[in-house]
């Protein structure tokens, strides 16, 4: 299923290339699904898993009875920001989450409610549990966990929603680096702890400080 997903993404990358260079142009019907399978070499699912998520991205155009087509701007059409970060690296995603993080352990020391504190002591709680368990797995939804219940302190909501669909890359990345295991985890953990008691305190300048030492650490 993860390789047939892969493979739709990289049809949809394929028929972007196409329209780009004029293969398929603007307002014009593009091939049948039996003629795409011969012309990109996979099958009728695939076809329609790309085909699906060009049209969801707006540079296809489903009629029923009629065909795909392509639309108008479709030629300037950008890939959407899931896309983009699939394809950044560490170092990028690391600047996005660090402009993000600075700004939301601010706002959770100036606005948190008691019941966020007991949320971000909770979810610090079972990191530490799952680092003494030495479960990675558990390290890192456990660490998500904790600087999501963070973001949810800071009350803003558009920034929350935003971090949480940035998680999803974020948890990748971790996954990714299975072979460092949980030491990272265990040596951040003291600054973690740390966070939190400057979040709880109102103090946004000192959380920020901590949390450059956290981002340094790649943790």
């Amino acid at each position: 299923m993860n390789h047939s997903g892969k493979l739709s993404d990289k049809v949809s990358e394929q028929i972007r290339q196409d329209i780009k260079i004029g293969k398929y142009k603007p307002a014009e019907k593009i091939p049948a699904e039996p003629e795409l399978m011969e012309l990109y070499g996979v099958g009728r699912s695939t076809i329609r898993e790309a085909v699906k998520s060009l049209a969801m991205s707006g540079v296809l155009k489903v009629q029923q009875g009629s065909g795909t087509f392509v639309n108008d701007g479709a030629i300037m059409e950008k890939e959407s920001i899931d896309q983009r970060l699939k394809r950044a690296d560490f170092e990028e995603i690391n600047s996005v989450r660090r402009l993000m993080e600075t700004e939301l352990v601010k706002l959770a020391a100036l606005h948190h409610q008691q019941n966020h504190i007991l949320e971000i002591e909770n979810r610090l709680a079972q990191r530490k549990q799952a680092i003494h368990t030495e479960q990675q797995q558990e390290c890192i939804d456990a660490d998500i966990a904790f600087h999501k219940a963070i973001a949810a302190a800071s009350g803003n909501g558009v920034l929350a929603d935003l971090y949480d669909s940035f998680t999803r890359i974020i948890r990748q990345f971790f996954s990714e680096r299975e072979k460092s295991g949980i030491s990272h985890f265990a040596m951040s953990h003291h600054l973690h702890e740390q966070l939190f008691k400057t979040i709880k305190a109102g103090k946004p300048k000192q959380a920020q400080q901590i949390l450059e030492q956290i981002l340094d650490k790649n943790y």
